[in-house]
């Protein structure tokens, strides 16, 4: 399940998306707006009292009653600045509390969601691109609000009031100022549009990049067995190359933008100053009025200009944040069932009944699958490459939805029960075990969260772990590296075996639990299998079928479905089968175990 590309980036969206985080905290965001209107009455209010100081000092014969009256308009224009500077910090603190508490929420269910989408969905998509969407998706919200706190709505608030104290004065001068201000920032928000796609490409690109070095550090070792250094070298050259190009037309189409600005600012503080000569020799205008003027037009200029920067950066944000809404409004590809309810499993039966299963493509792995599996029965499923046996442990987990037909665990339809129930009644150790890069006392513990360290360290004995273990400096707090590169195939093996032993869950699988170890290893961990399996609903996948001789029932799985079944003795005393033939390869040495 690949994310498709959408295009353009949905302002509206986000902001609803992020509106609603905000509004979580209504109170926090009610005082960052109290305060942003504050700031920008008093950037209004405060040169109306300087425009009467000047006034007053170029009016003449400085007497005691001018200079009172100077006096007080100087503590007045004071007065103000100082209520501007409470609001600003009213709303930086009102700002930081809300966009961090909003940042986490954000970070937080990103994560969630991410998290519950599929098993198909993770294997089509970089892990890099992923991460990184999550991250620009929160922190993008910092620069969406702040364009719109710091800038949009001060800017607005800021316009009209300038322009009715201009009308005040002189309408047509309020009049031409507010035509000017609602052509500029129609402009400017038509160029934006303009050069969204551009946008857009680039920060596809940019995730381009970001999900090739992620899979380039991932697999450092390939690169470096294959000597495959300079081949990567060029490919990644490829890679950043796009990215630049893509930047470079960003970049150049932000120089047109900014010298139309510049030209459209320069002509309004032309045309505002000349009708003010006008005004001011027809008596209309004091020398405190050019004040005031200039004041506002280099105020509208400040709070307009960086309209066009905080644009850019605001349609940024915009894509960053679509990306991860993208994943965030697809549907999750394994849902559970409307009502459904939790898995009870007194017994441990499971039936395979009439099971089709088949990918995207159409493939069809595995076609009228039938398997009973009777409570505490120990099952081995063998077959060759590809016959569907790691599939059906897949279907079994509901790691993938079945195309056709029904797998009942006691009687019940796994459709229909929660996934987390069903997958906390199975303990599944697959072929090749993930760690995550923490302890080992937290790896084994993922088995169940809730272990003490006591019964973590039983498991790990169990598990002939703590043979290992005991030889690292740190014991069991032992980081074991991104993916538990720091532990052999064997020693992961093991780890992700006494995870299964801590879980004590009522059915196991087994995805050749066995295949990496050496054969000391090997009898070690046959001892400690049997007694985790007692009890317990086994489904056993094996490829090297000396592990399974002791099963109570090996399946033949050919093409997706069963054509044998029996035990070990009875398989190898029929005529010549699948079963046999594998057995006689392996027995003869070509695929021999050890």
């Amino acid at each position: 399940m690949q994310i498709e590309k959408k295009k353009p980036a949905r302002a509206g969206a986000v902001l609803r998306a992020y509106s609603k985080a905000a509004l979580a905290y209504p109170w926090v965001l009610f005082f960052a707006v109290i305060a942003a209107l504050l700031i920008e009455a008093a950037g209004v209010v405060a040169p109306l009292f300087l425009r009467q100081f000047v006034n007053l000092l170029s009016g003449g014969t400085p007497t005691a009653d001018v200079v009172w009256a100077v006096f007080v308009a100087l503590m007045l224009f004071t007065a103000t600045n100082l209520m501007g500077w409470l609001g600003q910090r009213i709303r930086l603190y009102s700002v930081n509390r809300l966009e961090s508490r909003v940042m986490v929420d954000l970070y937080q269910n990103a994560f969630d969601y991410m998290l519950e989408h599929s098993h198909d969905f993770f294997i089509s998509n970089f892990t890099g691109t992923l991460t990184r969407r999550i991250t620009r998706y929160a922190r993008a919200f910092e620069q969406v609000f702040d364009s719109i706190l710091f800038n949009f709505f001060p800017a607005f608030a800021f316009a009209v009031g300038i322009v009715g104290v201009l009308s005040l004065r002189s309408p047509l001068l309020g009049a031409g100022l507010l035509v000017w201000t609602v052509i500029f920032v129609y402009l400017q928000f038509r160029m934006m549009l303009k050069r969204q796609p551009l946008r857009i490409a680039r920060t596809e690109e940019d995730s381009r990049v970001t999900g090739f070095l992620s899979d380039a550090v991932l697999n450092h070792s390939t690169i470096t067995t294959f000597a495959a250094l300079p081949y990567e070298r060029a490919h990644f050259a490829e890679t950043i190359h796009r990215w630049y190009a893509a930047l470079k037309r960003v970049w150049d189409a932000d120089l047109w933008v900014y010298g139309i600005q510049g030209l459209l600012a320069t002509g309004i503080e032309f045309a505002l100053l000349a009708g003010a000569i006008v005004l001011w020799q027809k008596g209309l205008m004091t020398v405190g009025d050019f004040v005031l003027i200039q004041i506002y037009v280099l105020g509208l200029f400040n709070r307009i200009w960086s309209i066009g920067q905080n644009m850019r950066q605001l349609y940024d944000a915009f894509a960053d944040a679509t990306e991860m809404l993208d994943i965030m409004e697809l549907p999750h590809g394994i849902q559970d069932a409307p009502n459904a309810v939790p898995l009870t499993v007194p017994n441990g039966a499971i039936t395979f009944d009439n099971v089709r299963f088949e990918y995207h493509d159409g493939h069809a792995v595995l076609d009228g699958f039938e398997l009973d599996i009777q409570p505490h029965e120990k099952v081995a499923l063998i077959g060759s490459s590809g016959a569907g046996k790691t599939t059906i442990a897949k279907l079994l987990l509901r790691l993938y939805d079945l195309t056709s037909g029904v797998i009942r665990i006691d009687g019940q339809d796994i459709s229909r029960v929660t996934q987390e129930s069903l997958r906390a009644s199975i303990a599944f150790v697959p072929q090749e075990p993930m760690l995550f890069h923490r302890s080992l006392m937290d790896n084994i513990r993922y088995g169940r969260q809730e272990a003490t360290d006591e019964e973590v360290i039983e498991a790990a004995k169990q598990a002939h772990c703590h043979e290992f273990i005991s030889q690292y400096p740190e014991g069991f707090q032992t980081m074991v590296g991104e993916r538990g590169v720091k532990l052999s195939g064997g020693e992961r093996q093991r780890v992700a075996i006494a995870r299964a032993i801590l879980k004590d869950a009522p059915i196991l699988v087994l995805d050749e639990a066995t295949s990496s170890l050496d054969s000391e290893s090997e009898r070690l961990i046959q001892d400690a299998l049997m007694r985790l399996m007692k009890g317990k609903t086994v489904i056993a996948i094996a490829h090297r079928l000396s592990t399974v001789m002791s099963m109570d029932r090996l399946v033949v799985i050919e093409k997706g479905s069963v054509v044998l079944t029996g035990t070990h003795d009875e398989l190898l005393a029929q005529e010549s089968n699948l079963y046999k033939k594998l057995w006689e390869i392996q027995a003869g040495g070509f695929l021999r175990a050890d």
